[in-house]
Parts: structure tokens; C-alpha cells; sequence
């Protein structure tokens, strides 16, 4: 059985000094799930109500554009206000920890006594751990808090979920650039094939396999869809 890295003490070095790797995985699945299923909405609807291939173009464009935008805002938004937080907490711990250094001394020892850490060795965990501001802020902050030092980039997270909105959501409107027969068919068959895409990629950062991961994946977003397409011809009926 092989090993995902090496062990060997210079490629150990060498992997530790570049740091974590920072995964964005979540932003790109939750950006190209969004933006097949957003535009296979509009496009459903859009055929439902029999508007000419130009029409369904523009509306399907400006929903990409558009959603996909708002969406890499509100991700960098969210993420910031996440990196703002994390700094305002690390700010509270560094303040705690100059006015009251036995109180955080005494939560650090606390801490790793609930890990099984007693006596002598925890004496020495506590010694080793405060002896170092930047460690013993970084413990804090993972412990009390639950937050990692490696910190997600705002911008980082925003291009990744417009990318693959945009990618993904442009899937349903190909039929129609190249003025294919039978467009809803098709555009439900790419639709679909989107969804499938993205479940299998991901299966490579997960334990499932490849397809079970993109069938799962082609399940939610059809569901979604198909709840998109409904509520759409619903009010479509009302509104005669």
C-alpha cells in the first residue's frame, strides 16, 4: 500500500516550511452547483414559456453574470468577515494574555488535562506551550476557539466561486449558442452532466468513489432544479 507523501527528513522539511494548503474546494462546488442550477431555471423557464433563442440567451447571460457576481461578493464578504473575526479574537487573547498570564496559563492547562495530560506532564506540555507567544496564541485560538492560523483568502474564495458558477452555469445555454434541436432535452443532459462532473472531481479530495460521488452529487442538483423548474411553471400557470 503506498503512501500519500514522503517521509524522508528533507521532504518532511520542505512540505512543513510551504505550510498548509489552504483548500477552496468548498467555494467551487458550491459556486458550480449554484450556477447549473440558477441558469437551468431561467433556461427551463424561459423554453416554458416559448421565448425565442436570443431572449433565452440574454436572460440566461445575465443570470450568469449577474447571480455569479453577487454570489463572489457575498462569498468574499463572508469570508472576510471571517478573517476579520479571527483577528479581532486573536486580538483578545493577546490582550489576555499580557494582563492576566496565569489566567491563560491556567486555560491552557485546563485544556490538555481534558486531553489526559496529568501531573508532571502537564506541567511540562503547559511550560513548553507558553514559553512561545505565537504558539501558545495559536494553541488558544484552536482550542478555545476552534480556529486555524492558516486563514482562507476573501479574493481567493470569491474567483473560485465565480469560475466555476460561471463554467458550470454556462453548461444549460450551449445548445442554444449553437442552435441545437431539441434544446430543453439537451440542456437537461448537460445540466445533469455538470452536476455529475463536479461530484466525480471532488471525489478525489473525499473516501467515495468517483461515481457514487457524482451520482450523489447529480441527485441534489436535479432535485434542486426540478424544485426551480416546478415553482417556475407554478407561478408561470397563475400568472396565465
Amino acid at each position: 500500500m503506498s503512501l500519500e507523501h514522503s517521509h524522508a527528513p528533507d521532504d518532511i522539511a520542505d512540505r512543513l516550511q510551504d505550510g498548509p494548503v489552504i483548500s477552496y474546494l468548498r467555494d467551487w462546488v458550491y459556486g458550480g452547483i449554484d450556477g447549473a442550477v440558477t441558469t437551468f431555471a431561467v433556461v427551463a423557464g424561459a423554453v416554458g414559456a416559448n421565448l425565442s433563442t436570443p431572449i433565452i440567451l440574454i436572460l440566461g447571460l445575465a443570470n450568469l453574470l449577474a447571480d455569479g457576481f453577487s454570489m463572489a461578493a457575498a462569498n468574499y464578504s463572508g469570508t472576510k468577515t471571517e478573517e476579520d473575526d479571527y483577528r479581532r479574537l486573536k486580538l483578545v487573547e493577546e490582550k489576555h494574555i499580557q494582563l492576566d498570564p496565569e489566567g491563560e496559563r491556567e486555560e491552557i492547562r485546563q485544556i490538555y488535562s481534558a486531553k489526559g495530560y496529568h501531573g508532571e506532564e502537564l506541567e511540562t506540555l503547559v511550560g513548553i506551550i507558553t514559553s512561545r507567544r505565537r504558539t501558545w496564541i495559536e494553541t488558544m485560538m484552536q482550542e478555545e476557539y476552534g480556529l486555524s492560523a492558516a486563514q482562507r483568502s476573501p479574493f481567493k474564495a470569491a474567483l473560485t466561486t465565480f469560475v466555476a458558477f460561471v463554467v458550470c452555469g454556462s453548461l444549460p445555454l450551449v445548445p442554444f449558442v449553437f442552435g441545437l434541436p431539441a434544446s430543453a432535452e439537451i440542456t437537461t443532459f448537460l445540466t445533469a452532466s455538470a452536476f455529475f462532473g463536479i461530484g466525480s472531481i471532488k471525489s478525489r479530495w473525499s473516501t467515495q468513489r468517483w461515481f457514487w460521488s457524482g451520482l450523489e452529487t447529480t441527485v441534489i442538483g436535479m432535485a434542486a432544479a426540478a424544485i426551480a423548474w416546478i415553482v417556475g411553471y407554478l407561478l408561470q400557470g397563475l400568472m396565465g
